[in-house]
């Protein structure tokens, strides 16, 4: 619940939310791969949230971002972020050992690229970690959402004419309508590594079995993880 109601001040308060988040992306990393020693690569990491508590934990952490505007969102970019591209990392092949991204996929046009270039960069043996906000999830359209149900590109253009600005998060554009069963459906399917857990990030355990249910999942995970093993 606490990670929830955090999640709801994503845009209002990034520090709040990210800090919460950073913690629990830590705590649930290390129960399928130890973080002391180890190299983690952050796919997406923005102004470098993670970086502390990745940090604080003994990884040595690397973040990678695209967006110019992402990585100085709190002043000057923080030490270890590299601008880059998700689909395209400028990263040898097998370099770390742990491969995290949280709230990214829904922000790519090509998703599969993306889990395709993560799985690639991480050494044999290595854990790859990816989070995403599914697109029929309450919360899939994101500050446009409920509206998202009724199509994306009406949820773009209400937001506009109602505030008379675009939202951050412009589907089409910086938002698209990733959804649970394909993302399920690469992972179980990738050649390269295997699936070790699926499961609605902001659920309890009791309720893991969601994301196992065709339809359901679709609309009451919220934010799906994949945690996969390389070969």
């Amino acid at each position: 619940m606490r990670l929830f109601r955090a999640f709801l001040r994503e845009q209002s308060d990034p520090d709040y939310f990210y800090q919460i988040l950073a913690e629990d992306s830590v705590r649930q990393i290390s129960t399928y791969a130890p973080l002391a020693g180890r190299s983690v690569l952050d796919v997406g990491g923005g102004p470098g949230y993670f970086a502390d508590a990745f940090r604080g934990a003994g990884a040595y952490y690397v973040g990678i971002d695209p967006d110019v505007g992402e990585l100085s969102a709190r002043g000057e970019p923080a030490a270890g972020m590299i601008r880059g591209s998700g689909t395209e990392l400028p990263v040898r092949s097998g370099s770390f050992d742990v491969c995290y991204s949280s709230n990214v996929l829904e922000h790519v046009a090509d998703p599969a690229a993306m889990l395709a270039e993560m799985v690639r960069v991480t050494r044999p043996g290595g854990t790859v970690f990816a989070s995403f906000t599914p697109w029929f999830s309450p919360w899939g359209g994101h500050e446009t959402a409920p509206w998202h149900f009724l199509g994306g590109h009406f949820a773009r253009c209400r937001y506009l004419t109602k505030h008379g600005r675009e939202p951050k998060n412009r589907f089409g554009e910086t938002l698209f309508a990733f959804r649970v069963a394909p993302a399920m459906r690469w992972a179980r399917n990738c050649a390269q590594a295997r699936m070790v857990r699926a499961l609605p990030r902001y659920h309890p355990w009791w309720a893991t079995w969601i994301v196992h249910v065709p339809v359901l999942r679709e609309f009451a995970s919220w934010n799906l993880v994949l945690v996969l093993e390389k070969h």
